[in-house]
């Protein structure tokens, strides 16, 4: 009996609802310019009842709305140093500058160039030989790379045949 009578409402409330009915301005998009839609009251959508703000696009620079489509252009370069580790408290050096740079007994940083092993079979003799070279870290970076390290890796090291023996030791370098 109530299914029945549930059945029988619909029926009745869409005749009334032929009566009511207001204007009501939608915008599909930014494109296209407002439009007035004739719509029942009682059969309005919920996406048509929200205000014309919600569907404008945002007061936004250029930058703003480049930025998730080119995410390196507001991102900080991440760099995973750990000031206090959870077993003993202490600072931790990033791995990937251990792996990648060495530090001379004067304190400069050297590194290799990039791209020295990708690609070689493209690359002339010469261009591998360039690539094979070690190259000084500038100021700034021999700054962050020491902040980035312990005291462990600024020590001074002392090996048997050090190929790089002649570079520990500059005369007049300001770091």
């Amino acid at each position: 009996m109530a299914a029945a009578m549930a059945r029988s409402v619909p029926g009745l409330m869409r005749n009334l609802s032929l009566f009511v009915t207001r204007p009501q301005i939608c915008r599909f998009s930014t494109i296209i310019h407002r439009q007035t839609v004739q719509r029942s009251y009682l059969t309005t959508p919920v996406w048509a009842s929200l205000s014309t703000k919600a569907f404008q696009t945002p007061k936004q620079s250029i930058l703003q709305r480049i930025a998730p489509l080119v995410p390196s252009l507001v991102k900080q370069p991440c760099r995973n140093l750990t000031y206090i580790s959870l077993k003993k408290g202490k600072r931790k050096s990033v791995k990937s500058v251990v792996k990648r740079f060495m530090r001379l007994h004067c304190g400069l940083w050297i590194r290799r160039k990039a791209g020295y092993k990708k690609k070689l079979w493209k690359k002339m003799p010469v261009r591998k030989k360039r690539l094979r070279e070690h190259v000084f870290c500038n100021k700034t970076q021999t700054k962050l790379l020491d902040k980035m390290t312990t005291k462990f890796w600024k020590r001074r090291n002392w090996f048997v045949n050090d190929p790089y023996k002649k570079y520990h030791e500059r005369v007049n370098l300001n770091v």
